[in-house]
């Protein structure tokens, strides 16, 4: 029997008019959301190669005035040097230690069987609804009472306990193989063995994720580094920049000082990059 193909035109429905629609408005959407988030970065890079006269707009989009004077004179004339130092410590220890904690933590929470586990994740998971705000006072009465303002153990120590990495950690641990654990419990490894030869190696993807996130939380802080900070040499680079303004600094050589605070970010992110979307990718396989 021979199959007759309907000739007859395709008619545009209105469902097939609201999906073209769809397609058409959300690149729109997406591309407008990115030129006002990438405009105020431009505006800051520019002002920050323009002239150090203090021109600003329209001036500073003529690239034959660019010039790096505003770059040596807040490298020379200021602490930036030293709050770079304060921030790189302030993130990259951050990060280090968060990352151990966080991944030996949700390693017990989501493979080890004790009394009290839940009861116990779900009261830490619970300060996530404490703004830190909330607890401001508190730490700091604590991190005077130990002697540690002004320093870096104060500065660090009071954010390595962090509820939301220990949450991340343990989602993503629960989807392991249980069998992985066993058979090397059979061949008689001990936990760290277990931990470091196992577990390490199969979360490096929500490491680098985790490490990301980590370090521009640390990176970006404000309020804490300000509280504890109280001389100049112990301050953050968000700290000083801020101080800056309140200096009659030219605003050419605050945006250069701004700009140089968005490297590390950058490079952190495109490092780890490979890893954010090998986790992104990894978050929909199941065990």
């Amino acid at each position: 029997m021979t199959q007759v193909l309907d000739a007859r035109p395709v008619v545009d429905t209105p469902v097939t008019g609201r999906r073209t629609t769809a397609r058409l408005t959300l690149p729109t959407l997406l591309t407008l959301t990115a030129i006002v988030t990438i405009v105020p970065f431009a505006a800051m890079v520019l002002v920050a190669f323009a002239p150090p006269s203090g021109q600003t707009f329209p001036g500073a989009l003529n690239p034959a005035h660019f010039t790096l004077q505003n770059f040596r004179d807040v490298l020379s004339s200021s602490d930036i040097p030293r709050w770079t130092v304060n921030s790189l410590l302030y993130s990259l220890v951050s990060v280090a230690c968060v990352l151990l904690f966080a991944s030996m933590a949700g390693y017990a929470f989501a493979k080890k069987k004790f009394p009290g586990r839940e009861i116990m994740f779900w009261a830490f998971l619970a300060t996530l609804m404490v703004p830190f705000q909330a607890t401001l006072i508190p730490s700091y009465i604590l991190v005077a009472k130990l002697g540690w303002v002004d320093s870096y153990w104060g500065l660090i120590v009071p954010t390595l306990a962090n509820s939301q990495a220990v949450f991340l950690m343990r989602q993503f641990i629960m989807q392991l193989p249980d069998e992985l654990f066993e058979a090397a419990e059979i061949d008689g490894a001990a936990e760290w063995r277990i931990f470091t030869m196992i577990v390490l190696p199969l979360i490096r993807p929500v490491l680098a994720t985790l490490g990301i996130f980590v370090f521009l939380w640390h990176w970006n802080d404000f309020l804490w580094p300000l509280v504890i900070g109280q001389s100049g040499k112990m301050q953050t680079l968000t700290v000083g920049l801020a101080t800056l303004q309140g200096q009659a600094v030219p605003i050419n050589q605050v945006m250069a000082g701004a700009t140089i605070t968005v490297v590390p970010s950058l490079l952190v992110f495109g490092l780890l990059q490979r890893y954010l979307t090998d986790s992104i990718a990894m978050s929909g396989l199941k065990a």
